[in-house]
């Protein structure tokens, strides 16, 4: 994949998606909208990140650009023209380092190289240029199996400079290697993106790390979810290089949390709150996780700020938006802004012996329009049972855009922990309780 001559289009952009939605297929043929009028523009000289919730579409959305999946609707262009195919400027690194087993690091890099028919004169030397940008000479020879993680996607991004991408785009690149290599790993990408007059000229991140967003980017395009939209764009000038402890970059990080929280955990009267809702999808964390929330606030006086909270447990902190706004929408926590806090219900639960604690969760799960209805939905079926596809179906036709298989677990998962339902896996029949 060498550059691609000419210039870009004359507003310097180099990519853009206009109008773009996406549906995936349901098994049983339904249509889920996944991305919704996706305007976006990556631009010559540029680090843009998708930052967003988990399930926004934004990996869907860096393949799209990439050329890798045709969008339902709208348009991807490259410099200026329609893209037909695959995006011929783009080079891409993913989380899963997505290395061949069987060969060498060298061999890993060489057959993308051959798949474009680069020269044989010429393979050997990008290949050895490149491994030495990325720090992997003298590992030529050596298998993925003999590398540590981030060795293995210094030899991803090998892979990926090599072809001389004008645009490289990064799914989640670091976050399958420990804090201290996904730091360098980022300085080293940084470096080898700011040489002036060679490639890649852009790049594009997915990334669900604040602070390595804060970091790397120019742009920090806000994603929400079901479906994916773009919520806020967010200019990042601060100057190059960036310390991860400066006051303006710490002030920056705490920007976006408030922003995401604002998005994900919105505050809003009591009343409207409390108002009938249509079927409620639920959010991707387990009773148990639930709990140690409600028990790490206890054993801080009652209230901790989210970030603090994500930061002592060691978890994603879309993910731990995720657990909280499950607390939120049984009654057990409270989220002014940024703060979680413990509501009178969430202490009667941690008061509770075991019986008590399943009780009050069952009162507060048939709340739930999603539990209401299935337990309706049950008393009216044969033997009062239903199998997984009659309840995935009802999913899929009241949430047209959840991952119904994952509101289905959650929905067992909840039931179970409160002694509501009963789920045989092995049959695959869903009943009450008792």
């Amino acid at each position: 994949m060498a550059l691609i001559q000419g210039q870009p289009a004359a507003s310097g952009v180099l990519c853009e998606a206009r109008g773009v939605c996406h549906d995936f297929r349901t098994p049983e043929g339904r249509s889920l909208r996944v991305l919704e009028g996706i305007d976006l523009e990556i631009r010559a000289g540029e680090v843009v990140a998708l930052l967003g919730p988990s399930g926004c579409g934004k990996s869907t959305l860096l393949r799209i650009l990439a050329g890798l999946v045709l969008p339902t609707a709208g348009e991807v262009r490259y410099r200026g023209q329609p893209l037909r195919g695959l995006n011929p400027g783009v080079a891409m690194v993913f989380q899963s380092f997505a290395l061949y087993p069987w060969m060498t690091v060298q061999r890993n890099v060489e057959i993308v190289l051959e798949a474009l028919r680069v020269p044989a004169e010429d393979v050997k030397r990008r290949v050895a240029e490149t491994l030495r940008v990325v720090g992997l000479a003298g590992f030529e020879d050596a298998y993925p199996r003999e590398l540590s993680g981030g060795m293995k996607q210094r030899a991803g991004m090998a892979r990926a400079l090599a072809v001389n991408p004008e645009l490289l785009f990064m799914d989640e690149p670091f976050s399958a290697v420990d804090a201290l290599t996904a730091e360098s790993l980022r300085a080293e990408v940084i470096d080898i993106w700011s040489v002036e007059d060679r490639n890649p000229s852009s790049i594009l991140l997915v990334s669900h790390d604040i602070p390595e967003v804060a970091w790397m980017s120019d742009r920090i395009v806000m994603l929400g979810a079901r479906p994916g939209r773009v919520r806020t764009v967010i200019a990042n000038d601060l100057p190059r290089p960036r310390d991860y402890r400066s006051p303006e970059l710490l002030r920056l990080v705490e920007d976006l949390h408030d922003v995401i929280t604002g998005h994900e955990l919105p505050d809003v009267p009591e009343a409207a709150a409390r108002e009938p809702a249509a079927l409620e999808a639920l959010p991707d964390a387990k009773p148990g996780e639930v709990v140690g929330l409600l028990e790490y606030l206890d054993a801080r006086g009652g209230a901790e700020d989210l970030f603090r909270i994500a930061a002592d447990t060691d978890r994603r902190f879309d993910h731990m938006i995720a657990v909280v706004k499950a607390a939120e929408m049984l009654d057990l926590v409270d989220t002014p802004k940024r703060r979680v806090m413990l509501a009178s219900l969430g202490r009667r639960f941690l008061a509770a012996d075991v019986p008590g604690r399943r009780r009050i969760w069952r009162e507060q799960i048939l709340g739930l329009r999603l539990f209401r209805e299935t337990v309706e939905l049950l008393r009216r079926a044969p033997g009062a049972r239903i199998d997984r596809d009659t309840a995935l179906e009802t999913i899929v036709l009241r949430l047209p855009n959840e991952d119904y298989e994952q509101v289905f677990d959650g929905l067992v998962r909840w039931a179970r922990f409160g002694d509501l339902l009963d789920y045989d896996e092995a049959t695959g029949q869903l009943s009450l309780a008792g």
